[in-house]
């Protein structure tokens, strides 16, 4: 599998586009992420695409963008136009901790190196662009672009910004995954047209005259959202625009949003409609290596990568709304679910790899349970406004049943060549405990976690509940925590019954909207019930498109428009995070004092315990110190070491 010629990925130089007699090119595309052939990377996705339809791509991946900007001019001009796009997470995301702090590397990276992509780097690779080749026109795309389609806050420069197509200069965003809007938007090109010509290619956004803004208007039912000047002027009409916004992006009827920056209007339309699983599996079986470049070989591991290597993506897209994700606002709320035999056959190609040992790592999709989910009838999901299909109850035309996707599991666990297929990616267990399930419904629902614990976990089965209150639970649309405790015993009771000690092991997210101390508190004192120590949490990331962003800049909720508690200071944030993990010494003073502030003195015992020491010791009655004899004689302790470190430096 890996004595593949060099011809066998897309180029990334002129002398690999020659080897293919390409010697003008229709689409030089632009990537943050080191170039990676697989499926699970939207450069790779959208180059093979391209060329499936007959056109000459390269790639230029992780492009010096600080030098001459040799890296900009190595393919001179394409014939069409130059693709850009961050890569598979928005930038900042991928530079910087909730915290603001710059990580120390990069999982798209070879060799992990952090450094080899800019801050925004949408926008500082269209600009370079476009100082090189002013008339060239440029077409923008990926998560980084989708989520910034139109006003949103940037929790990195603590302020609004407009929709990214103005400060690119780009010419066309596709937003979303862009399988179909490409080929068209293509094939316009390829047909005489202008880019400035293409103003009705679904899921673009663009900037429209007068003229043709009139057009779209006469053609289309179109909603005005408050401009951008509104916006920075007042953060309540900047809120209530997110709601339109997040309701054009999941419906099966969509309208068309157009939104005013200085005085010129951005005009989004609708996204195209979900993918079928024909057009689905023409996207998963082009020919990938499923390699990273060989030019990479001696830069090494590349952890995205590697983290994907032995898994398998079975569909796209995800019905929950959580107020924190970027999934539906990228993918959609609609599930696009691959063919059984799409996904045989790319098991079947794994097992070739010399490096496979029998593991598929992961067999699942942004949730792993939702594959070949959808309404029953679609006719009543056609003008459903509904951000999520299971919140704040699952939908009664949802067809949550679970026995396709068990039939898959099955089908690859009867393949000899797999000894264990690991489910990696999030259940939801909503899905699968909920009251309102019918009996059909939960008699599946019983199944899949029967076979889930029997054959695909080993030890430890990873889940999200995010939070313990069912006030924050609300803000961020996930079910009650009452669900947990259902779903985890259940879950160990199968695994009992194949005489298996395994664990459901969740997590969390501190400093969400909605979430104060005593929240934290709370999540403390249940979780230690249950008996965890917390290893891995998450501080809440504000990221563009999601309603938890919203709630954070605006303070209100852009549905009621009413205030949401919102931690902001960094201090106070981490002081959430402490409760995580009250088991540490360091963290059992500071819970002590939050828990009498508060008036929770009955969880002192139980996440504290006796005997807690203060680094001064309290004051008596009658104002003096009263110093322990203990306190004395560590006192002493520390006194004798240092004088025998003063006398060492005296020596010296």
């Amino acid at each position: 599998m890996t004595n593949f010629p060099i011809e066998a990925w897309l180029p990334t130089t002129v002398k690999e586009a020659k080897l293919r007699n390409w010697n003008d090119l229709d689409v030089v595309l632009f990537t943050g992420d080191s170039y990676v052939d697989h499926p699970s990377f939207g450069a790779a996705v959208i180059g093979r695409i391209i060329e499936r339809e007959g056109f000459k791509i390269a790639i230029v991946a992780q492009p010096n963008w600080s030098d001459d900007l040799r890296d900009f001019k190595k393919f001179g001009k394409p014939k069409y136009f130059f693709a850009v796009t961050a890569g598979n997470m928005d930038s900042m995301v991928n530079h910087y901790t909730s915290n603001k702090r710059l990580r120390s590397n990069d999982a798209y990276t070879a060799g992990e190196k952090a450094g080899f992509r800019p801050d925004y780097a949408t926008v500082v690779y269209c600009q370079n662009l476009k100082k090189i080749y002013p008339d060239t026109p440029v077409v923008i795309g990926g998560i980084e672009a989708s989520l910034r389609r139109l006003t949103h806050f940037d929790y990195w420069k603590n302020k609004l910004l407009p929709s990214i197509i103005a400060d690119s200069k780009a010419d066309l965003l596709i937003y979303g995954m862009a399988e179909q809007p490409i080929i068209e938007v293509l094939n316009r090109l390829k047909n005489g047209d202008a880019i400035s010509d293409i103003k009705d290619v679904n899921q673009t956004v663009f900037f429209a005259n007068s003229e043709e803004l009139n057009l779209i208007r006469n053609q289309r039912n179109c909603i005005e959202l408050n401009s951008h000047e509104k916006c920075l002027k007042d953060k309540l009409l900047f809120a209530a625009n997110f709601k339109h916004i997040e309701r054009e992006s999941n419906k099966i009827n969509s309208k068309t949003l157009v939104q005013f920056y200085k005085g010129k209007a951005i005009v989004v339309l609708p996204p195209y409609p979900t993918m079928s699983s024909k057009q689905i599996d023409k996207s998963f079986d082009l020919p990938y290596t499923r390699l990273p470049h060989p030019k990479y070989n001696k830069r090494g591991r590349i952890a995205a990568y590697d983290m994907i290597k032995f898994s398998v993506n079975m569909h796209r897209g995800c019905f929950g709304g959580c107020s924190f994700c970027t999934i539906s606002a990228h993918q959609g709320k609609f599930v696009a679910s691959r063919s059984p035999e799409s996904i045989l056959k790319e098991v079947e190609e794994l097992t070739k790899h010399p490096d496979f040992k029998g593991y598929l790592s992961d067999l699942g999709g942004p949730s792993a349970n939702m594959y070949n989910m959808k309404g029953v009838d679609l006719d009543e999901c056609f003008d459903c406004n509904r951000p999520s299909c299971i919140f704040p109850n699952i939908c009664h035309n949802l067809d949550t049943n679970h026995n396709a996707l068990i039939d898959v599991y099955e089908k690859v666990n009867a393949n000899p060549k797999i000894k264990k297929a690991f489910i990696g990616s999030g259940i939801r267990y909503d899905l699968l405990v909920d009251k309102s399930l019918s009996k059909e419904e939960k008699e599946s629902a019983d199944k899949y976690i029967e076979l889930v614990a029997h054959k695909h976990v080993s030890g430890r089965l990873k889940v999200a509940p995010e939070h313990t209150s069912d006030k924050v639970l609300k803000i961020m649309r996930k079910p009650s925590f009452d669900l947990f405790y259902t779903f985890k015993k259940k879950f160990e009771e199968k695994s009992k019954k194949f005489n298996l000690n395994q664990e459901v092991v969740p997590y969390f997210i501190s400093s969400h909207p909605g979430s104060n101390v005593e929240d934290m508190a709370d999540l403390a004192v249940k979780t230690k019930d249950m008996g965890f120590k917390l290893e891995q949490v998450q501080d809440l990331n504000p990221t563009p498109m999601t309603v938890a962003a919203v709630i954070f800049y605006s303070g209100v909720h852009p549905y009621t428009l009413k205030p949401v508690f919102t931690e902001k200071d960094p201090q106070e944030k981490l002081k959430q995070r402490k409760f995580f993990f009250w088991y540490k010494k360091e963290n059992k003073g500071y819970i002590h004092k939050e828990l009498i502030k508060m008036g929770k003195k009955e969880w002192i015992q139980e996440l504290v315990g006796p005997g807690v020491q203060y680094s001064k010791p309290p004051p008596s009655k009658k104002g003096k110190v009263k110093i322990s004899k203990s306190f004395l004689n560590k006192m002493e302790k520390e006194k004798d070491g240092n004088r025998k470190v003063h006398k060492r430096k005296k020596r010296r």
